[in-house]
């Protein structure tokens, strides 16, 4: 009875509130800001479900650092998908950066400026794609302050996110004009590159010999997508770059970090993107010093 009348009285115990996680930091990439926005700069990011994203005028960085008690000094810039209208920012950003934060890596996911949303007035190659040329200028200059090696700087984007990796990592930087200031000197190129089915934009790659490591992959049956990411890695390999693929039977598009679709190897593909950081030496402090094998920017 004596029992019963403990449990009874713990079940009455309010529960206590959970502890509010503070919001991941975030820095804007343009202090100044972006080229060509400065007519609207000042408008908001429209937000839809708390989770996609659109209307970006001021692109920037969210900042998910590992746990410094097994962070290894590799850093990623995520890129969510979303057609160049909108961002996939939790499906295709933060849950994948919190994915890496798990085996050590820290992660920045990247709002760019979005060319087909309605109105905006930018471009895929120009724009979009000197955002994240732009962020991985930033990771790179303050890779000290993040715990970040300068040499283990990684780009990883999904579908439209995927094209503006291959865009920065497979294909020359154009000619860059108007206002520069420190950062530009700081170099653009990511050290390893993840393209989860992106889009045909940059494909075929027009400086494939000189890309850096590829992870690849996509679905079978993406009628979109598949077969710039099967193209690309063949691309590649032929450019005598070390590049793996995966591409997965019965699969659409947008199977994002596994957590939509009921096949049981989509919701493990990010251990075999981990397998493969972990095989190419990502995952090693290295002092600044690139894996064996891999070419200087």
């Amino acid at each position: 009875m004596r029992a019963l009348l403990l449990c009874s009285a713990l079940l009455l115990v309010p529960a206590l509130p959970a502890m509010a996680q503070p919001a991941p930091p975030v820095v804007r990439l343009w202090p100044d800001g972006a080229p060509g926005s400065a007519q609207r700069r000042g408008e908001a990011e429209a937000v839809k479900d708390g989770i996609y994203f659109s209307n970006v005028h001021d692109p920037s960085l969210t900042v998910l650092q590992a746990d410094p008690r097994h962070a290894n000094g590799a850093a990623a810039i995520v890129v969510p998908g979303g057609g160049h209208r909108m961002l996939v920012f939790q499906n295709e950003g933060m849950l994948a950066a919190k994915n890496l934060n798990r085996i050590g890596v820290t992660a920045f996911v990247l709002k760019y400026r979005l060319a087909r949303d309605q109105g905006s007035g930018y471009s895929i190659e120009n724009d979009a794609a000197a955002d994240l040329r732009r962020a991985v200028r930033w990771v790179r200059a303050h890779a000290q302050e993040y715990g970040v090696d300068p040499a283990r700087i990684g780009v990883m984007g999904f579908s439209a996110g995927g094209e503006l990796v291959s865009l920065v990592a497979d294909n020359p930087e154009p000619a860059r004009t108007g206002k520069r200031d420190a950062l530009d000197s700081v170099s653009a190129r990511p050290d390893f590159q993840v393209l989860v089915y992106p889009g045909p934009l940059g494909v075929p790659a027009q400086d494939a010999a000189n890309a850096p490591p590829a992870f690849l992959v996509a679905g079978s049956r993406d009628s979109c997508c598949m077969p710039p990411t099967l193209a690309l890695y063949q691309q590649l390999v032929a450019a005598g770059v070390s590049a793996e693929l995966h591409l997965y039977a019965d699969t659409g598009h947008a199977f994002n970090v596994g957590q939509r679709g009921e096949r049981l190897s989509l919701q493990h593909w990010p251990d075999r993107l981990n397998d493969w950081l972990a095989d190419g030496g990502w995952l090693v402090p290295r002092g600044g010093r690139k894996p064996e094998g891999v070419p200087a920017p």
